[in-house]
């Protein structure tokens, strides 16, 4: 249970560097937006193993949204972490099959080219020897 103490008996000095009730510190600087930049420090002093009570009291902004911060943060990482690079062999793969469309469509056209002509297709055809 926490003690009830009269204000008159706590001196001046104790209430200096105390909180407010709306979380800011009295020392720590105000700001109403944070940048990306300032964000991502403090978040990575949280990574490095400050405590969070310290740096929340130091920056004035809430244990609650610290946390958020860094799981955003830790979020953000596991998705760059699961991006892949290019094979390369999946890329000469999506080049040939792209190369087998554009000749499908070609061989296609000049069939239709050569019936249209009133020549015989090119298929069934038989050599000459």
């Amino acid at each position: 249970m926490l003690k009830k103490v009269k204000v008159e008996a706590v001196g001046p000095e104790a209430l200096e560097g105390a909180r407010s009730a709306t979380g800011s510190a009295s020392g720590a600087a105000e700001f109403k937006r944070w940048s990306t930049g300032r964000k991502r420090s403090v978040v990575l002093r949280l990574l490095r193993g400050e405590p969070v009570d310290a740096v929340s009291r130091e920056v004035g902004v809430t244990i609650a949204e610290l946390e958020q911060w860094r799981e955003l943060a830790l979020a953000g990482m596991e998705a760059g972490l699961k991006a892949r690079t290019a094979d390369p062999l999946e890329v000469r793969l999506n080049d040939a099959m792209r190369r087998v469309g554009e000749l499908t469509m070609e061989n296609e056209i000049l069939r239709k080219e050569r019936e249209r002509q009133g020549r015989a297709p090119l298929t069934g055809r038989r050599s000459s020897k």
